[in-house]
């Protein structure tokens, strides 16, 4: 097992793999509990309010539980690196099966796509939130949150968990899509998705740039975000969310191209 642990933690771990002592358990799980805090925020930060946070962090909290059981001290695996992709499929999974998206919003997010095709095809073009907003009858930022609340739910069902070896730790977000689905013309089209996507984040401004670059890429909470650009934990949710609904219009534009 790759650690840096100390004295004493390492001797919670000798006591956890050797003898199964709960006390020791209890430790770790203090130890380790910045994993589960963190992946917490992170995933909290794209649910919707209904979604109580308590709830998250006990589904984060089992899938602590679950890498300690499961964890191989004599792989060459650092065991923060195995346990967060526990902990985040932890949580998903039971996101998955909570149903967390509360049937407003599912009708909600049901108005705002019919009324963005009925403009698209008034306007020849993309609306943007606000012309969706107007004619819905509510604030754009609204309209953004609904968005990218939606987009979440979607994302959980794309991050569905194989079903057979799943108890092996994957790759990337811990689950991995079988090799089956990679063809040549799968890769193409992910490949045309990665290229768009990317222009469609060069079209943002600096503040929407920064705020998707840190959160996806440098994977930051939006508390820490705000820290770095001096801006209050809402304003950089708000901006993530009006940066999530400019990059769904980009992706929407090439999935009717191709």
């Amino acid at each position: 097992m790759t650690t840096n642990d100390t004295p004493i933690e390492q001797e919670h771990w000798d006591n956890w793999v050797k003898y199964r002592s709960n006390d020791a358990a209890n430790e770790l799980i203090v130890n380790y509990m910045y994993l589960v805090n963190f992946h917490v925020e992170r995933i909290s930060s794209n649910l919707p309010k209904s979604v109580n946070k308590d709830d998250v962090k006990s589904l984060g909290l089992l899938g602590l539980y679950d890498a300690l059981k499961k964890f191989d001290p004599s792989r060459d695996l650092k065991f923060d690196t195995y346990a967060s992709f526990r902990i985040k499929g932890a949580i998903l999974d039971g996101l998955r099966k909570l149903d967390w998206l509360p049937r407003s919003l599912r009708e909600k997010t049901k108005k705002v796509n019919q009324v963005s095709i009925e403009l698209e095809q008034a306007l020849k073009r993309q609306p943007s939130s606000k012309e969706i907003a107007e004619q819905m009858g509510i604030s754009s930022r609204e309209v953004e949150s609904i968005v990218s609340d939606s987009l979440y739910a979607n994302v959980l069902s794309i991050e569905e968990k194989p079903k057979n070896n799943a108890e092996e730790l994957k790759e990337g977000i811990g689950y991995s899509i079988p090799d089956e689905a990679t063809l040549p013309e799968m890769q193409l089209l992910q490949g045309e998705l990665k290229d768009e996507l990317v222009m469609g984040i060069k079209a943002l401004n600096k503040n929407e740039q920064m705020v998707v670059s840190l959160f996806y890429y440098d994977e930051l909470t939006f508390t820490e975000i705000g820290q770095i650009l001096g801006l209050t934990t809402s304003r950089i949710s708000q901006i993530h969310k009006k940066s999530i609904f400019k990059l769904k219009n980009t992706l929407t534009k090439i999935q009717k191209s191709s």
